[in-house]
């Protein structure tokens, strides 16, 4: 057991500051591409999420547009011939075209709302940040489960 007031001799690093500083260049070198990597593969899901909604809108909207004028038509003479006047009968029809517009939008909002926001990159370059600046009082860094 080594005495309390004894001097250990220090390790020796063959590795000269250049190579030291070199290492650390690297290391973060890598932890820049990695941090790249992330937001690009959390972009593409947003980008993905994206175009399938504007693909169901647009399919949405054109096949709407071909069934809802005949339905339109034939919801109005129905409505006339069950008594309601003209005017009323495609007063009708507009209200209910509007209402399934707002369902439709309803719909769209929900599918872009699920879009992650680059969430993980920024906890990750956040516990990056605070490691660099050796920040004790922030939580570890994200994790990315493969």
């Amino acid at each position: 057991m080594a005495e309390p007031g004894a001097v250990r001799p220090a390790q020796v690093d063959d590795r000269s500051v250049g190579e030291l500083v070199s290492e650390a260049v690297s290391d973060l070198t890598r932890l820049v591409r990695y941090e790249t990597d992330l937001a690009k593969q959390e972009l593409l899901a947003d980008v993905r999420r994206i175009g399938v909604s504007s693909a169901l809108a647009a399919t949405i909207v054109f096949s709407s547009f071909l069934m809802l004028v005949m339905l339109c038509f034939a919801l109005a003479y129905g409505l006339q011939t069950l008594g309601v006047w003209d005017w009323a009968s495609f007063l009708i029809v507009t209200a209910v075209l509007i209402l399934l517009a707002a369902a439709l939008a309803g719909i769209i909002y929900l599918k872009v709302r699920r879009l992650d926001r680059l969430r993980k990159t920024r906890e990750s370059v956040q516990g990056d940040m605070a490691m660099l600046r050796r920040d004790e009082h922030t939580g570890p860094p994200a994790t990315i489960p493969r």
